[in-house]
């Protein structure tokens, strides 16, 4: 303890929503002949998925030049984005857990996410309603760990990066965080995550046990 947190800001694929079941994608890529770290860097890890996530192209359009790679059009295509995402799931207990920091904490959202995120989370699962503020990288043009990414939310929270708490799955924006001031977190699980986020936090929920 010790720190004087007034926000906490949330990653959200791979803590918010993350894989639980990868048979499905484990079977497509068994149907096409390729390994799924090979498909997961098409996806991920591509030209075109960076230019998604700056909001230069869209989701579809980066979805096309996957299919090109894997040699899939159409509703082929249509169906191996369905099998490739069908594993990823809302921790509800987490999304409750974040909203019961307000008014206590002020909550960020603070995503890399490729365009029409925010529509497409929206129209899927209730949890942009429990942020004060939630930004996309597709809507400002910048994506972790870029710091001025990080400077753009806690400045919109109004509050000094070194009051803010930090919860990222991937450890390079850990450490971009930290850079910056930030009590910065890795999510290798909720329980993990909330037992590291209670020594930062004083007025910590009680009833919220992980």
């Amino acid at each position: 303890m010790g720190q004087n947190i007034r926000a906490v800001i949330w990653d959200m694929g791979g803590v918010i929503l993350r894989g639980s079941d990868y048979s499905s994608r484990e079977r497509l890529v068994k149907r096409l002949g390729i390994e799924r770290s090979e498909m997961e860097a098409l996806v991920f890890n591509s030209r075109t998925s960076r230019l998604a996530l700056l909001g230069k192209i869209t989701e579809d359009a980066h979805w096309q030049e996957v299919g090109n790679a894997l040699g899939l059009q159409g509703e082929a295509l249509a169906q191996a984005r369905k099998e490739f995402w069908s594993g990823n799931q809302m921790d509800s207990e987490l999304v409750a857990f974040i909203n019961s920091l307000r008014p206590r904490y002020r909550t960020g959202l603070l995503s890399n996410a490729w365009t029409g995120t925010r529509q497409s989370v929206g129209d899927k699962y209730p949890f942009l309603h429990v942020f004060d503020v939630s930004v996309f990288s597709d809507e400002v043009g910048m994506i972790k760990p870029n710091p001025a990414f990080y400077q753009w939310i806690v400045e919109r929270l109004r509050v000094r990066p070194e009051e803010a708490a930090f919860i990222d799955d991937q450890m390079v924006n850990v450490e971009a965080a930290r850079s910056l001031g930030m009590a910065a977190i890795q999510f290798l699980s909720r329980p993990q995550a909330l037992q590291a986020l209670r020594d930062l936090l004083p007025e910590f929920p009680i009833d919220m046990e992980g």
